[in-house]
């Protein structure tokens, strides 16, 4: 499906409105300092002006530097009514809500309302917390300093979010024990209810014109009906997707089932405390717990390896997987049991047997269905499959196909839908995101980036590298990059497409460095967090930053601190993921090719992505390095090629090395 135009073909009832804003004596120019009038930017807003007056869908696919961000925000808060907006992640998500938002809503001068939702484990809950402080288990002395600063933290909160509290790490393991799951929370028998943060939070939501939340809470919620998107979105008008390319993955992780081992540990360790705490003399809790502690890290070990993801029908029949599960399913119900006999005792108790009955029947439901019966036809096709952690085990039900149930979401009361993103379509054709979301015979439109990509970078495939899938390749990915990582003078990024080679790769740089005496600073995924170590590259100046999925996309580096993106392979899904696999085998089944239109699409999208890292604004220059040789050797490269910004192309080092000379040049000439 290419792009359609015909939600264009007529006036648009905000047109002159959206001239007045956008255009060259504007609002916004004369608001905004720096701000220039684009053309794109403009012709965007008024298609998504009209599909909220006519509350139709559209998907917008806006080239980097659009400005799509305004593009949907200022319709939306003038003509959306009651307006969800969701964006990629919670970074993305607190910059909309405290930089981009009031920045519109003052320059509109418009008089509505913003809320922030997040998903209830970013909230502190008073009753998690006290309870910890009671309990004193924290061994390490940096959990109970940070439990110090979390206390002194809550005093002073008005939204209790812990993203406020910076000098806590999100990754600090205290958080579990101060903040709520829908499994523990008490709801309104908590004598904090009154208090609490993700109440309030929702409560805001309800009462304001502009809600700001992420994928993974949208989703989350219209699967478990439990972060207030369900509340939420029968009396909304407008929904917009921002970085929509996402959804796909997002709904499956969400319209999907998951158990894992870790929530039967939790489930233990709460129900042995409670038990203790409340009905001592009810059973030999120890007792009664062990067994199923011991099932659930049997069951673990079923599996001897790290990390393995598996498909149910990849396990072997005579594993020991099997009996460990059914065996684990027997001690859960001997637990809820007892449970049951003393729920009575205190709510907590009762919770415990909730949240059992509830773990118990995922595993029950994680079973092969018969195709011809009833139940198999009511449900939309699954892939069973599991996943091991150096310490967990996750059973994972995955539908084949989100279409089906996201259309079911969107039925109902009439309202504006906007997938916005830099990159949904293929060549501007949409099929495979349209195939993914059930979006058929909604109008597409894209609009391309205001830069010049001829004259501000160039795309480099260096001469001579062996196959991707061959042992000397990541070696030479790092031969290749180190003359031209040189002479950008650091500046660069190295997106590796898996963990491992960002390891293999930083340490073959910093042995580099250290033999040529080259003083650029190594900044590497895992040494800190993602927005610390941007902030560090950023300061650098100078720095090389090498990371793999996370840094592929969401990240906004302008300027002279990034002038190469060196990219390690085409970013095809691994052969092996259960799912990609179960996907694949279905679409042969349709008749149609799983590589052409699934893995290919997919690698396209995913590459777009990070090439889209390297130029920010109109005046950065870089080059764009993709290492992989399929690219010019095979068929496909072309397609692959052809969806990438128009870079000027070459195959010679010489080229590259030219390009950064006169980089230089001007970097020089414009400091004198």
């Amino acid at each position: 499906m290419t792009e359609k135009n015909n939600i264009t073909n007529d006036f648009g009832i905000h047109d002159s409105e959206i001239e007045k804003i956008f255009g060259d004596d504007g609002l916004l120019s004369t608001s905004i300092q720096g701000y220039r009038s684009r053309e794109a930017q403009i012709e965007m807003a008024k298609a998504i002006a009209q599909a909220i007056a006519g509350q139709k869908t559209l998907l917008a696919e806006a080239g980097t530097g659009t400005g799509k961000t305004f593009a949907y925000l200022i319709p939306a808060l003038l003509w959306g009514g009651k307006v969800i907006v969701s964006t990629g992640t919670k970074n993305l998500q607190d910059q909309l809500y405290l930089r981009d938002v009031p920045t519109i809503k003052k320059v509109l001068k418009a008089p509505v309302s913003v809320a922030l939702l997040k998903g209830r484990a970013n909230y502190l809950c008073h009753f998690h917390l006290e309870r910890t402080l009671q309990n004193g288990r924290l061994t390490s002395r940096e959990d109970v300093g940070y439990l110090r600063d979390i206390s002194r933290f809550i005093k002073t909160t008005m939204s209790g979010d812990k993203a406020e509290l910076a000098r806590v790490p999100e990754t600090a393991g205290v958080w579990s024990l101060v903040t709520s799951t829908k499994d523990n929370c008490m709801g309104s028998e908590c004598q904090y209810y009154q208090d609490c943060f993700v109440m309030k939070a929702r409560k805001e939501a309800q009462q304001a014109d502009v809600v700001v939340v992420n994928h993974h809470l949208f989703f989350a919620d219209l699967a478990l009906k439990d972060t207030g998107i369900a509340e939420l979105l029968p009396s909304a008008n407008t929904v917009i997707f921002d970085e929509a390319h996402q959804l796909p993955e997002t709904a499956s992780l969400f319209f999907g089932d998951s158990v894992s081992t870790s929530q039967i540990l939790e489930l233990c360790r709460d129900a042995l405390a409670e038990g203790l705490s409340h009905a001592r003399d009810g059973a030999d809790w120890v007792k009664v717990v062990a067994p199923v502690e011991r099932a659930a890290r049997d069951l673990r070990l079923s599996f001897p390896q790290d990390s393995v993801r598996l498909s149910l029908q990849q396990i072997a029949p005579s594993s020991e997987f099997f009996p460990h599960l059914e065996t684990l399913k027997d001690c859960l119900s001997a637990l809820i049991q007892v449970l049951e006999k003393q729920a009575e005792r205190a709510e907590t108790i009762e919770q415990c047997r909730v949240r059992a009955i509830d773990l118990q029947s995922l595993l029950e439901d994680w079973r092969e269905l018969d195709p011809d019966s009833k139940e198999a036809k009511s449900k939309p096709e699954c892939v069973l499959w599991v996943e091991a952690y150096s310490n967990s085990l996750q059973l994972h039900k995955t539908p084949l196909s989100i279409a089906p149930i996201f259309n079911k979401q969107r039925e109902g009361v009439p309202r504006t839908w906007i997938f916005a993103s830099a990159t949904m379509a293929v060549k501007n054709d949409f099929t495979h995101y349209v195939s993914q979301m059930g979006l058929w015979d909604e109008p597409a439109r894209t609009w391309p980036s205001p830069f010049n990509y001829q004259e501000q970078g160039i795309l480099y495939v260096p001469e001579g590298m062996p196959q991707p899938n061959s042992r000397e390749y990541m070696d030479a990915v790092v031969d290749a990059a180190l003359p031209v990582i040189e002479a950008a003078g650091g500046r660069t990024f190295l997106l590796c497409t898996t963990n491992k080679a960002v390891r293999h790769c930083a340490e073959r740089l910093k042995e580099e460095f250290s033999q040529r005496a080259i003083d650029f600073p190594l900044f590497v995924q895992g040494d800190a967090g993602r927005t610390e170590l941007l902030d560090r590259f950023r300061a650098s100046g100078n720095g090389v930053l090498i990371g793999s999925q996370s840094f592929w996309e969401g990240v906004d580096v302008r300027g002279e601190a990034l002038s190469l993106v060196v990219i390690d392979k085409l970013p095809f899904a691994p052969p092996d993921d259960p799912v990609l696999a179960a996907r694949i085998e279905a679409m042969e089944k349709k008749g149609l090719n799983g590589f052409v239109h699934h893995q290919l699409p997919e690698a396209i999208i995913n590459l777009k992505q990070g090439a889209g890292r390297l130029i920010r604004d109109e005046t950065d220059r870089g080059v764009l390095m993709i290492c992989d040789p399929r690219l010019i050797s095979k068929p496909y490269g072309k397609r692959i090629w052809q969806s990438l910004p128009a870079f000027a192309r070459t195959r010679e080092l010489g080229v590259v090395l030219a390009f950064f000379e006169k980089l230089d040049q001007i970097r020089s000439a414009s400091q004198t």
